[in-house]
């Protein structure tokens, strides 16, 4: 029987889909799931939806088993063979209010802030902490584990992981199962048969390649994206592949705040016209949690409730890696020479072959020169992000910050480590001291 402990089981949604999927697939059923939070409420909710799951879908052959607070993390990690993470670090209350509102003071606007810009560093020097204490109890009571990251900010933490613990880490997002499936509906083109080839770095991979029966489908998609009339939700990548000619696998609320073109104080009207949606993350949480109170007495009670598999990819990788079935995956790991015009230190998003011997990247080659550009800007924010995390230098929370494309376009030098400063203060025991 294998185990999986999934940290951050108050994801109660999340924890349904991953762990509903494990349960719904055959080779998996028997299995025993180690719930790991350190909210009470959320894990007792969770754990009640997914026996309610257990019975219904899987006959009760999962074992579920709670474990509540940091004195019981490594029980729930002991001898586990997957780790799920899906843990958020200061939650939306306070530590999302605080990344969005503090910035605001200067000046600098964002739409979801959990990957990149101001937010999305101060995102990962909170959360690499906790995922390196992760990784020293993973080290010493499951030595052999594989760290299935599913945590934003996706590049900053699996690189993390991946250069500075010995943990064997993939990083996944949905954000590649979908991205040419969104971009044919939205110029309305058929979506069957059609075969993509995805590469880059997490929520700014590109659609290097998508065709149908061999005909290349990206003049007709370029055709008909020229002709859409009217606003609609995807403008910023549509602009994109205008642009530099391809398109990225992330939404365009998020690649909005990646690149220094779309959200400018002197170009106010750029927002109107590429209909983008400033502080969209708070207003998501927002809505979220009042869903929750409705949903939670859906899902935490309902002793009919089934599930069936989604598009996650976690229950697909260990599926793959237990019957030795290949299964390929876009995943995000360290690149050893596998996008040759980026550099080796970073975390990118490639085709992967995943089987009984673990996870093997594909070789990816040169990205086109504009994209790989692109893509650096990002990079260089995030690996100087790592670098701070790992040094606890403040001066390397402002080199990341200057780096920002986003950041660095809208404000001075002095401003930038002031906005940091203020950061540091206004989280508090959040962040270890930076000296």
């Amino acid at each position: 029987m294998i185990k999986v402990t999934f940290m951050g089981a108050g994801s109660t949604i999340f924890a349904k889909n991953v762990l509903g999927d494990i349960m719904c697939t055959p080779a998996l059923r028997e299995v025993d799931i180690a719930l790991y939070d350190i909210d009470s409420n959320r894990l007792n909710e969770s754990l009640a939806m997914l026996n309610n799951i257990n019975q219904n879908v899987n006959d009760g052959k999962a074992i579920i088993t709670p474990y509540l607070g940091e004195e019981n993390r490594r029980a729930a990690l002991q001898g586990a063979n997957y780790v799920v993470n899906a843990i958020q670090v200061g939650g939306y209350d306070p530590c999302t209010i605080t990344d969005f509102e503090i910035a605001k003071k200067f000046g600098l606007r964002q739409t979801i802030a959990d990957t990149l810009g101001i937010g999305g560093i101060f995102r990962a020097l909170r959360t690499i902490p906790v995922l390196f204490s992760f990784a020293r109890d993973m080290e010493e009571v499951c030595p052999d584990a594989w760290l299935l990251n599913y945590t934003n900010p996706m590049a900053s933490l699996t690189g993390a992981m991946l250069r500075h613990t010995g943990v064997k880490t993939v990083g996944l997002c949905h954000s590649v199962q979908v991205c040419a499936d969104t971009l044919l509906k939205s110029v309305d083109m058929p979506t069957d048969d059609v075969q993509f080839h995805i590469a880059g770095i997490n929520h700014m991979a590109w659609l290097l390649d998508i065709r149908r029966h061999g005909q290349d489908l990206y003049p007709e998609i370029k055709r008909r994206a020229a002709a859409l009339q009217g606003k609609h939700d995807d403008m910023v990548r549509h602009e994109i592949m205008k642009t530099f000619g391809y398109y990225v696998t992330e939404s365009s609320e998020h690649n909005a705040e990646y690149m220094p073109y779309w959200i400018k104080r002197n170009y106010p009207e750029l927002i109107e016209r590429f209909n983008i949606p400033l502080d969209e993350y708070p207003r998501r949480c927002v809505e979220q949690i009042a869903q929750w109170e409705q949903q939670k007495q859906e899902l935490t009670h309902d002793a009919h409730l089934t599930h069936t598999r989604t598009h996650e990819y976690a229950s697909y990788i260990i599926e793959a890696m237990e019957t030795d079935r290949p299964y390929k995956i876009g995943g995000n790991v360290l690149n050893t020479g596998l996008i040759t015009n980026l550099p080796n230190e970073a975390c990118v998003e490639v085709p992967c072959l995943v089987d009984g011997q673990g996870i093997t990247p594909c070789y990816v080659g040169n990205l086109p020169e504009q994209l790989a550009a692109l893509n650096r800007t990002n990079i260089n924010t995030q690996l100087l992000t790592i670098e701070a995390a790992v040094t606890h230098k403040r001066e390397a929370i402002y080199h990341a910050a200057l780096l920002d494309p986003h950041t660095s376009a809208e404000l001075s030098i002095d401003d930038i480590r002031q906005l940091c400063d203020a950061l540091i203060e206004a989280h508090g025991n959040w962040l270890p001291a930076y000296h």
